[in-house]
């Protein structure tokens, strides 16, 4: 006897559905956040570890707010609970027909697959139609993708890198090669002419940032910094006051996301 087992689907991790984040938790949550001061006289080190405290709790406040989803690898846009109840018709009459292979019941059999295949065509159609009425210029690559399909995964050849985690890096080291590290600072001076950050200059610069656009290393789009901003508009001021008033760029800030769009050539 042979036995064979199924491949075993990859499910993709889960991820926060920040549509559904409860703002009112949120404005609760917040009440209580509050910054310590920084640091009398800071160093690099410090200010970037106060900094780094504090933000790193704020993205896992948020973070363990919003509730997690997981895509299903089998789940579509365009389903609904009429195609489920014909599925499971379906299934039901097919199941009877194996153990009674009678005309009658190989009739419900074609009938009911007759049903549910039209109506998962007509589902197609109609979504696809919704889509194109209400396609906006930033959906329109969406559109071209879903009409000539995704483009089969691809690595690029990169010396260095033979799966797609080892790319970022790999391009980093390449265009960016490491430095040796400037002699560090024993004090941060602060800067006398200093304006403070207000609220309203970051309400500005938040407007400006679609909510649509991607997120960075922290996964928290626009749209929840908007909110967090619009519910306690004297958070980030007091995040990132200090460092504009010493000059200092944190380290954490310089991480970002890369994405490779096509198959470059060999880097010489």
């Amino acid at each position: 006897m042979i036995t064979l087992t199924p491949p075993a689907i990859r499910l993709p991790p889960p991820t926060q559905h920040w549509a559904l984040l409860d703002l009112h938790a949120v404005d609760k949550a917040l009440e209580d956040f509050a910054t310590l001061p920084c640091p009398a006289r800071p160093t690099p080190n410090s200010l970037s570890r106060w900094f780094d405290i504090f933000s790193n709790h704020l993205t896992s406040l948020l973070t363990s707010l919003a509730p997690s989803k997981r895509a299903c690898p089998h789940s579509k846009p365009w389903w609904s609970p009429r195609l489920s109840s014909l599925r499971r018709e379906y299934h039901k009459f097919a199941r009877i027909s194996h153990l009674d292979l009678s005309p009658l019941n190989w009739s419900n059999v074609k009938s009911s697959r007759r049903t549910y295949f039209k109506a998962i065509a007509a589902a197609k159609r109609t979504h696809w139609s919704d889509f194109l009425s209400s396609a906006t210029p930033r959906s329109v690559w969406t559109a071209k993708r879903f009409a000539f399909g995704a483009l089969p995964q691809r690595i690029p050849d990169l010396p260095g890198a033979s799966d797609p985690a080892e790319v970022p890096e790999t391009l980093l080291d390449h265009f960016f090669p490491s430095k040796p590290p400037p002699p560090p600072l024993l004090r941060l001076t602060l800067y006398e002419d200093y304006t403070p950050l207000t609220s309203e200059e970051i309400s500005r610069a938040l407007s400006t940032s679609s909510n649509t656009s991607a997120p960075g290393p922290d996964h928290i789009p626009y749209s929840v910094w908007k909110s967090v901003h619009r519910i306690k508009p004297s958070l980030l001021p007091s995040l990132l006051d200090p460092l504009l008033a010493h000059g200092f760029h944190p380290p954490s800030l310089k991480k970002a996301l890369g994405i490779v769009l096509d198959k470059p050539g060999k880097l010489s």
